[in-house]
């Protein structure tokens, strides 16, 4: 019964088309959906920050059992190309026709959650508070997360501080507690111009330099808990012009913030070494995440799934997702997989057992 409901909620997810910042019959879907099992609901209204078009959506089911609760979080925003999805299903294998994503990133989280809130609901069965927490425009930055009005919300509803975030590629087997921060630079090398046929020794070829630079910066796996690169140079001058601007961009990810301040540091250390006109931009797309409570709170994840027969593992992950705003708020989060596979592609699919598997494994975790 509860396998049926779970694909029954996720398809009609499915034909809800959500691309980011254009959720908000998605949000109306779910919003509906919450308060028909008897949450309170608060709306953070923060979307005109990014120009999006749909809020943060906070939900609370009030429990009949003391305890701390756990929040559920998951995304309601997909992938383009999305628009006119046709679902192709082969037994337990879902997809798209191959010329759309198929949007189970995240609406198989999504609907892992309501199945299970509404199971809990429905049947009556004992639990501490659930608050479920969805966000939009995750795969645009974790815009939803990233701009919470954090103050406001805490006025109207204050949420438990365990949470899991149904986000995570791959099967129901793994329950990731710890990813790296990811933080962009942009380095902008000045040189001189000058005619390139008739007098280039007046000149300072700034895409040289650049390369003399990039040459010699410690890039792609620097340690176990951290990488760089540089994925694009930029400098657009006619032929016969010396070019005088070179500016290459990348990012470093780490689970240390010391080390991402170290890399920089020996970056602009190399840069000195070949000139002294130059500029640094650096900014932070994503916090790091990690476990709050020496993995207790996973180790009652991986509990719960042992239960429904699948033998889940801790893991740490090299991407960012809604978890690592959520950690830097003071939230122990924790992410687990729903079965997606090749997501943000059209090639994507999704695996329903795996879905089912995360969807009978929150039950138990809500009625423990």
């Amino acid at each position: 019964m509860i396998s049926q409901r779970n694909l029954e909620v996720f398809e009609e997810m499915l034909l809800i088309h959500s691309p980011s910042k254009e959720e908000k019959e998605m949000a109306d879907y779910v919003i509906s959906f919450l308060e028909r099992l008897g949450a309170e609901i608060f709306l953070d209204e923060s979307q005109h920050t990014y120009g999006g078009n749909s809020p943060v959506i906070f939900a609370k089911i009030k429990g009949d059992i003391e305890g701390e609760g756990v929040s559920l979080n998951a995304h309601t925003d997909v992938i383009q190309p999305n628009k006119d999805l046709k679902i192709v299903k082969k037994d337990n294998i879902w997809s798209s026709d191959g010329t759309t994503t198929l949007g189970g990133d995240d609406k198989a989280g999504l609907a892992a959650i309501l199945t299970a809130v509404e199971y809990i609901v429905e049947n009556k069965i004992s639990h501490e508070d659930i608050y479920v927490i969805v966000t939009p425009g995750e795969e645009q930055g974790m815009l939803g997360a990233r701009n919470i009005n954090w103050q406001n919300v805490y006025q109207h509803i204050q949420p438990a501080k365990n949470m899991i975030v149904a986000d995570n590629a791959g099967k129901a087997n793994k329950v990731a507690y710890q990813a790296p921060t990811c933080y962009r630079f942009s380095i902008e090398i000045k040189g001189r111009k000058a005619h390139a046929g008739i007098e280039p020794e007046k000149g300072i070829n700034a895409i040289q330099v650049a390369s003399r630079i990039i040459a010699e910066m410690p890039l792609l796996r620097i340690d176990d808990e951290t990488t760089a690169n540089v994925s694009q140079i930029t400098s657009d001058f006619p032929n016969n012009v010396v070019p005088d601007s070179c500016i290459f961009t990348g990012e470093i990810r780490s689970h240390s913030q010391d080390k991402v301040q170290n890399l920089l540091q020996d970056f602009e250390t190399i840069i000195k070494k070949y000139t002294d006109d130059y500029s640094i931009e650096t900014r932070c797309d994503y916090p790091a995440l990690s476990s709050q409570d020496d993995l207790k709170f996973v180790k009652e994840i991986v509990a719960a799934y042992e239960t429904v027969g699948v033998k889940a593992e801790p893991q740490i992950i090299g991407g960012g997702s809604d978890a690592n705003f959520f950690a830097e708020e003071g939230f122990n989060s924790a992410i687990v997989g729903v079965g997606m596979e090749q997501v943000h592609t059209t090639e994507e699919y999704l695996d329903t057992h795996e879905m089912i598997k995360t969807t009978k494994a929150l039950i138990n975790y809500l009625s423990k």
